[in-house]
């Protein structure tokens, strides 16, 4: 019962392990992140810019959140298919293939 322990007391954070540093995953996250900050300086450098500030600012968070339920939403299914093969292998009646064939 180790994982299910780990998983309780929040030893386990499967974001930890997300990404390599090096990877293209990280790369592209770079990009996004000084893209974001070049634009939000640009933006506070204009006069009277406040509207366009808080537009890019709503897009930003929308995004993000988005993006986070997504990424909620393919670990559920990802969890969801594991306790299927969890039960199916486990659970269910066992039936023998070879007995099947013949």
């Amino acid at each position: 019962m180790k994982v299910l322990e780990d998983l309780y007391y929040g030893n386990i954070n499967p974001y930890e392990k997300f990404f390599n540093r090096k990877s293209e995953y990280a790369k592209l996250a770079k990009i996004i992140t000084e893209n974001e900050e070049k634009i939000t300086a640009f933006l506070n450098a204009l006069p009277n810019s406040e509207e366009e500030q808080h537009l890019f600012s709503q897009m930003i968070n929308a995004h993000s959140e988005i993006t986070q339920f997504s990424e909620f939403v393919r670990f559920m299914e990802g969890f969801r298919l594991g306790a299927s093969i969890m039960l199916e292998t486990f659970v269910l009646p066992q039936q023998s293939v070879i007995r099947d064939i013949y």
